[in-house]
Formats: C-alpha cells, structure tokens, sequence
C-alpha cells in the first residue's frame, strides 16, 4: 500500500513556508479534523468578506483608505481559498489514482 501523500495545512509554519502534515489517519486525527474546521471558516470568512467588499464598492462616498483596507483583506482571503483548493486538489488526486496494479 502506498502511503499518503503529506497534506498542505492552512497554516504556514514559523517560517512562513507551507505547512504539510503527514499522516495515515485518513483524515481522522485530531490536526487533520483541526486543518478541516480552519479551511471552513477561512471560506467562510472570505465570503462574509466578499459581501462587505461588494457593498462599499457600490459606495461613492468610501474613501481610498477604506478600499485599500477591504482590497488587503480580499487579497488574503484569496491566499486562503488557493491554499484550501491546494490542498483539497491534491488530496482528490490521492484518491482518483489507483496507484499500480498488484501483479
């Protein structure tokens, strides 16, 4: 059997290089649930943002600052949601490839 592939983590490390866990709990193990539960709310997060973002946009009375402050935010929010398809994008491969046959 062939081991998994080491998963991306939502977190970077202290180095601010990506984080990987590796681990046979299939997705069981307490960092795996943890990984699932931050990779929702930073989703969740970056919609909540989108909402605020798209009304002071409509706004003509915002001011540069604030546009700034929302567009730094959407820039991090998009960090987030491409570190979270990342992620899931690889674990979907793991379990498309069959890996080889037994002989």
């Amino acid at each position: 059997m062939q081991s998994p592939r080491p998963r991306l983590l939502p977190w970077p490390a202290e180095s601010g290089k990506p984080c990987y866990l590796v681990s046979d709990d299939s997705g069981a193990g307490y960092i795996s649930r943890l990984a699932d539960e931050m990779e929702t709310v930073q989703l969740r997060t970056g919609t909540d943002l989108l909402g605020h973002a798209r009304l002071l946009l409509r706004d003509r009375k915002a001011h540069a600052g604030e546009l700034r402050f929302v567009g730094h935010r959407l820039a991090e929010a998009l960090h987030d949601a491409l570190r979270v398809a990342e992620s899931r994008g690889m674990r979907l491969e793991d379990r498309e490839d069959p890996g080889p046959e037994p002989s």
